[in-house]
Order: C-alpha cells, then sequence, then structure tokens
C-alpha cells in the first residue's frame, strides 16, 4: 500500500503543477521532462506555449498520457506525429496521431503503417 504524501510532498506538487502551467520559454520547460510525476508531466506537454521542439522530446515519454497530449497539441510537427504512429501497437497515442496525420492527407496502409510517397 502506498503510503500518504505529507503536506509539503503535496504542496510541492501544486507548485510544480503550476509552474508546468505557467512555462512560456523551452527553458522553462525542462524540468518536466524528467519530472516523477507523470500527470505533471502530461499537464507540461499539453501548455499550450510548448513548441515543436519541446513537443518532440516529450514524445519520447514512456507514459501514454504525455504522448496523448503531445498528439493532440496544435504546436506539434508533423516529423514528431509520424514518429507517434511507427508502432501501431501503441494505443492512445498511435490513434491520435494517426487521426492527426489523416487530417492532413496521410494515407496509412492495411498494416497500420503511414504510406509515404
Amino acid at each position: 500500500m502506498a503510503r500518504k504524501k505529507t503536506a509539503e510532498e503535496k504542496a510541492d506538487e501544486q507548485r510544480r503543477y503550476a509552474l508546468a502551467r505557467a512555462a512560456k520559454e523551452e527553458a522553462d520547460f525542462e524540468p518536466f521532462f524528467s519530472d516523477p510525476n507523470q500527470a505533471i508531466r502530461a499537464v507540461a506537454a499539453g501548455n499550450p506555449e510548448a513548441t515543436a521542439d519541446v513537443l518532440d522530446r516529450f514524445a519520447s515519454d514512456r507514459f501514454w498520457g504525455v504522448g496523448a497530449e503531445v498528439a493532440l497539441h496544435k504546436n506539434v510537427s508533423r516529423e514528431t506525429l509520424l514518429r507517434l504512429v511507427e508502432d501501431p501497437r501503441s494505443g492512445v497515442v498511435y490513434r491520435e496521431a494517426r487521426k492527426r496525420l489523416e487530417a492532413e492527407g496521410i494515407l496509412f496502409g492495411n498494416d497500420g503503417f503511414a504510406i509515404y510517397f
């Protein structure tokens, strides 16, 4: 059974959530690439100020919630979306990235992989 967080731990977590939402510059996102809390990483990835480069770094996160935020983000690059669909077995991240790419005219084969022309 997990132990309860202390008041200090809860306050620190809330502070990190606030910083993730408030990040503006690429350097502001740096602490969140390795934050131990996957939900805080997802909030940072969903921040409207995240650039294509920041999102590309978040795309490597092993937590699907972070990848889904990247796939849905308005600033994500086509290259990052294509990387997110490299494995059709990756569930929700794959589906969201594929939807975005199909809306841009990218076709997919029966095997689930993007077709390049």
